[in-house]
């Protein structure tokens, strides 16, 4: 499995944080470490693909990005 770090925009209070986690949640293969406003840490695997998870939490009403992987690196994405 991989991590990656995502920075969240648009997040402002607990429902927000519960709205990305479900998001999260839904995902076949993903791992969530930590969800707090404004980021979140997840493990998944890659046939799941980080732009799966990005799409969902776009979805649920973010915007959200990558900010870094295993290897502690700015993603190409």
């Amino acid at each position: 499995m991989k991590s990656v770090t995502l920075k969240i925009d648009g997040m402002s209070c607990d429902h927000c944080v519960r709205a990305v986690r479900h998001a999260l949640a839904e995902l076949p293969q993903v791992d969530i470490q930590s969800v707090e406003i404004g980021s979140a840490t997840v493990r998944y695997d890659e046939s799941t693909g980080a732009e799966r998870i990005l799409a969902a939490i776009e979805e649920a009403g973010y915007g959200a990005r990558t900010t870094t992987t295993d290897a502690g690196e700015a993603p190409d994405a």
